[in-house]
């Protein structure tokens, strides 16, 4: 299998192949992927699950919608997941995030510095009580820091340490930005986030659903303050 941080490029290549045409995946389709990707869905069991809904579309006597979202294969996917778990019972996630190749220190001290520099840029929302530009030069100095350490070491880190690290950061940022946003600024991506969910929410569990809609909240909130994912996993 592909390097394990390549999971939203490989999903996104795979569904666009089998649609038969370049589509860009909307802030819903990135969202799902999110999602199975924090449910530890594996990356097989996507791309076994795309084939799977997409081999029941071809066979379909008429075609007159095309797909146009992940959120059709949501289902499928799932299915997937569950035929899949027994193999994968005893499976370290993090052992194969160590082991696989793919990585240079180079390669993600760039990424991290990269952050650093769009996080000062970014445009987040200033409220009373919640000092988001310092958490955001805070994080940056932190994510050069890191870069430093890789960097004066030579060395490739221990992924799972650094993802670890870049998920608390992470989870900082979203509590203050969820507490910055202005109300009805946040009343209205959560209403976006309700109109694009809504014709797959028979698909999936209120569970799914409601780390869906979470998913699609945070995502939506950071494209408009332009903050970037710190997670490894979006390291192209």
């Amino acid at each position: 299998m592909e390097n394990y941080f390549n999971y939203f490029t490989e999903i996104e290549e795979h569904f666009q192949r089998r649609r038969g045409g370049i589509l860009l995946l909307s802030t819903l389709d990135w969202a799902l992927i999110e999602t199975w990707k924090s449910a530890g869905v594996p990356l097989e069991a996507v791309l076994r699950g795309i084939d799977d809904a997409f081999d029941k579309y071809d066979q379909r006597p008429s075609k007159s919608k095309k797909v146009n979202s992940l959120a059709y294969c949501s289902q499928a996917v799932l299915a997937a997941a569950e035929d899949m778990k027994e193999a994968a019972v005893g499976a370290s996630g993090e052992e194969k995030v160590s082991r696989e190749p793919g990585f240079e220190a180079a390669q993600i001290s760039a990424f991290l510095r990269e952050n650093a520099e769009k996080l000062e840029k970014a445009k987040l929302p200033e409220r009373v009580g919640f000092a988001t530009g310092a958490l955001a030069r805070e994080e940056a100095a932190s994510l050069r820091g890191m870069a430093d350490e890789i960097e004066s070491s030579g060395k490739l880190p221990r992924l799972e340490d650094l993802e670890r690290r870049l998920t608390v950061l992470e989870e900082k940022l979203f509590a203050v930005l969820m507490a910055a946003t202005p109300d009805d600024e946040l009343v209205s991506v959560r209403a976006e986030a309700d109109r694009d969910i809504a014709p797959y929410r028979r698909n999936m569990t209120t569970a799914q659903v409601e780390q869906l809609h979470k998913q699609y909240v945070h995502k939506r909130l950071l494209e408009r303050c332009g903050v970037p994912r710190l997670s490894l996993f979006y390291m192209h």
